[in-house]
């Protein structure tokens, strides 16, 4: 008998029914689906009324002016434990309250020790004081002696970066060496054949006598006032120590090069010589910001010729040394017992006591209007490090210990073989800023820099009243 085809047409149609129904099961069941169509089971179907809008408030809120005030005894108590620390070696340091000037702990902070780079708050300090905070570090060329010579006058912006537009080095704001090349090619027209070099904005030499011989250019370029990228062999990286040999020299066969001109050596330029080309730095309070949080021995000393030049004084170690302490004696900081040989701190022979750099501290961090310095030293508080943060702090505080100061401590470390120091400021449990400086001598370098980093995070955790 014939098959009946009705039947089997169906029975076709039944099974493709049934298939359609699965399919649109399976797709209702898929969230993407299911929330489209707003079905019951849907993920993203509101389980309530939904909320009413609300204010967001973005501002940053500073230290309350209300915050209850630590007192003395509490201070004390909290610290007696972490400041004990036997891998602290010999510790010195004191605690102020900013806003009302008072010590709330002092163990010997007359007592000058070894700073190492916490001389940098010294140093920017003094420039903070000295120098209108728009500076900026000129970089030019003029005509030289013949029509095809240009020559090089750097102003002492160490940051002049070689990198091409478009590529940022570690110093924020920098000049590029290729805006100066094209302002020079424009207005030479193309006619330059040699190129020479003015170095005679600083004087003395290019080191310190008190730094030891590795330290340049390990840990700093020869102090001239002309390098490109702070004399860095590599300026992208901010942890970079290696510096080139001869960074002036560098400086002059690069511009050279780039403008397909031969070197000439070094001279004077003439007074008066017309200007082809200039370029300029980031104001001053910016590279005093990239100088304390990279903790920039180059650029230390740079800055500190700023404020010798400025002062009159010779631009040199000794006379960075001397002007740098005249400024702060003259704007009322006690600088007794204060010895100075470089503005960077990795002279092992200088001495300071922890009491001066938290008495800068404090006057950058107090209340407006209540200390006529704070207005122009309040940059210094932008380029402390911040607790497991940023900077020479950005590899600390993850340990139980001073884990709580993470994001909280803001610092300027100092090291050197058995020195290891802390000065900042730190906002409290209850919201008061407390300005800080501890200074261990004797102690090894991994144990006593989480020492210190322990003391500091106490303060962050404690009302200490």
């Amino acid at each position: 008998m014939p098959p009946k085809r009705g039947k089997r047409r169906v029975l076709v149609f039944s099974g493709v029914a049934v298939l359609l129904v699965v399919a649109l099961g399976v797709a209702a069941a898929l969230p993407y689906v299911s929330n489209r169509l707003g079905l019951p089971w849907a993920p993203n179907l509101p389980k309530g009324d939904s909320p009413e809008p609300t204010t967001v408030n973005l501002a940053l809120k500073g230290p309350s002016p209300s915050a209850p005030t630590p007192t003395n005894v509490g201070v004390s108590a909290a610290l007696s434990g972490p400041a004990s620390n036997p891998a602290l070696g010999t510790l010195t340091g004191t605690v102020i309250d900013p806003a009302t000037g008072s010590t709330l702990w002092d163990r010997n902070s007359g007592q000058p020790l070894t700073p190492a780079s916490t001389t940098k708050l010294l140093t920017t300090s003094a420039a903070l004081l000295a120098l209108d905070h728009g500076l900026q570090l000129g970089t030019k060329v003029v005509a030289g002696s013949s029509p095809d010579t240009v020559i090089l006058v750097p102003g002492g912006d160490a940051t002049l970066s070689a990198l091409p537009a478009g590529q940022k080095s570690i110093y924020t704001g920098a000049a590029h060496l290729d805006d100066l090349v094209a302002q020079v090619k424009r207005e030479a027209g193309g006619s330059v054949k040699k190129v020479q070099i003015d170095p005679s904005l600083y004087s003395g030499g290019p080191a310190a006598a008190s730094w030891e011989p590795e330290d340049v250019p390990k840990y700093a370029a020869q102090i001239v006032p002309g390098m490109l990228d702070g004399g860095l062999i590599d300026p992208h990286n901010e942890k970079a120590e290696d510096h080139v040999n001869d960074p002036s020299g560098a400086l002059l066969k690069e511009f050279a090069d780039r403008l397909g001109a031969a070197t000439g050596g070094t001279t004077a330029a003439p007074k008066g010589a017309k200007v082809l080309g200039e370029v300029r730095s980031a104001p001053i309070t910016e590279l005093i910001d990239n100088l304390l949080q990279l903790s920039d021995n180059t650029l230390a000393e740079v800055v500190g010729r700023q404020t010798a030049i400025a002062a009159g004084a010779a631009p040199t170690f000794d006379g960075v040394a001397q002007t740098t302490l005249k400024v702060l004696s003259q704007n009322g900081f006690d600088t007794a017992g204060v010895v100075l040989h470089d503005g960077s701190g990795l002279s092992n022979l200088n001495r300071v006591p922890a009491r001066l750099l938290a008495q800068l501290l404090a006057a950058a961090s107090a209340p407006d209007g209540k200390d006529p310095r704070t207005a122009k030293l309040r940059p210094l508080l932008e380029g402390l490090p911040v607790a497991g943060g940023s900077g020479t702090l950005s590899d600390r505080y993850r340990d139980p210990a001073s884990s709580p100061g993470k994001g909280w401590v803001r610092a300027k470390t100092g090291t050197l073989t058995g020195v290891n120091n802390l000065a900042g400021v730190v906002l409290d449990a209850d919201g008061r800023m407390l300005a800080f400086a501890l200074m261990s001598n004797g102690s090894d370098q991994n144990v006593g820099r989480s020492g210190v980093d322990a003391v500091a995070a106490t303060l962050r955790g404690c009302g200490c009243r």
